[in-house]
């Protein structure tokens, strides 16, 4: 740890970017989206509401979707951190689901897709991981994949807001990933 009574704290931590190694000196009070989009240029996750409610900054953390604004860059170190810009892997092809997104004109002004998209990317890992929603049958077998329909997808992806309303487009492209 450094300090600096003019800059505050401060602590050197590596990072791993959508696969590419990154060692920063970073602020302690420092937060995942600053750090993603002023330090390393990383635009695609925005800054909607700053207070973790619109989903708007999701990006995922060792394969699990977090939200940006709310992380310190700190917390993560010796993470594996995926934005919207690194779910296509090395940029010759992009995603399954940004190609659906795409195809089905899942959104309107685009701010929240890159937040929809890693959340949707998260998302279907946790239901292929057996993780229970809110609203999955109790009768399903735990541990087991979660069968995703309509229903199961809306309420997964609930904690991203879309102000345009692109949400029936957004659950249709996720539905021709998983189909």
């Amino acid at each position: 740890m450094t300090s600096d009574n003019r800059l505050g704290p401060h602590s050197e931590i590596t990072l791993r970017v959508n696969g590419k190694p990154h060692t920063l000196l970073v602020d302690h009070r420092r937060t995942l989206l600053d750090l993603l989009r002023e330090d390393l240029g990383l635009t695609g996750a925005k800054k909607g509401c700053d207070h973790g409610q619109c989903g708007a900054c999701t990006v995922l953390a060792d394969g699990r979707r977090v939200n940006g604004c709310l992380l310190l860059a700190v917390t993560l170190d010796g993470s594996e951190v995926t934005t919207v810009e690194g779910l296509g892997g090395d940029g010759e092809e992009p995603h399954p689901l940004q190609r659906a997104f795409l195809e089905r004109d899942a959104f309107q002004c685009g701010y929240c897709t890159p937040g929809q998209l890693c959340s949707a990317v998260g998302m279907l890992a946790e239901a292929a991981a057996g993780h229970p929603s809110h609203v999955t049958d109790p009768a399903e077998p735990s541990g087991r994949p979660v069968p995703l329909d309509r229903t199961e997808i809306s309420e997964r992806l609930s904690g991203n807001l879309c102000r345009c309303g692109a949400y029936p487009r957004i659950v249709d492209a996720v539905e021709d990933v998983i189909r």
